[in-house]
């Protein structure tokens, strides 16, 4: 149904994940510690730690039956994730370099409050 997503998917540039999360095609969960996230993520994007994920926490209701696309800091845990997942019959990919490439590429970061935020 979705070209990029197969069953080894490749992974998204931040802008692609932007684009299709935006767009409503899929919906973009950041896998980082809750300290990382309060810091700064993606606007619109939905909080699941890879260590809740692996502990098998189920999908933030807003994301069943949808296309996931992972983000992490660097894009290490992000790539973690569709294993996991693809596993539970996910849709998944994940993004490239993470939320430190999302910010390069010059995307926006909020924090606490929907200020902006920063990347640690």
């Amino acid at each position: 149904m979705f070209s990029f997503l197969r069953r080894n998917p490749g992974r998204l540039t931040p802008r692609q994940a932007r684009q299709r999360t935006g767009d409503g095609t899929a919906v973009l969960i950041d896998v980082r510690e809750t300290p990382e996230w309060d810091a700064g993520h993606a606007p619109g994007a939905l909080h699941l730690p890879l260590s809740r994920l692996t502990a098998g926490a189920p999908l933030p209701a807003a994301a069943r039956g949808r296309t996931v696309v992972t983000i992490c800091r660097s894009g290490h845990r992000s790539r973690q994730a569709p294993e996991l997942l693809s596993g539970r019959g996910v849709e998944v990919t994940d993004v490239a370099g993470g939320m430190t490439a999302w910010a390069r590429a010059g995307l926006p970061v909020i924090g606490p409050g929907g200020s902006g935020g920063v990347i640690p």
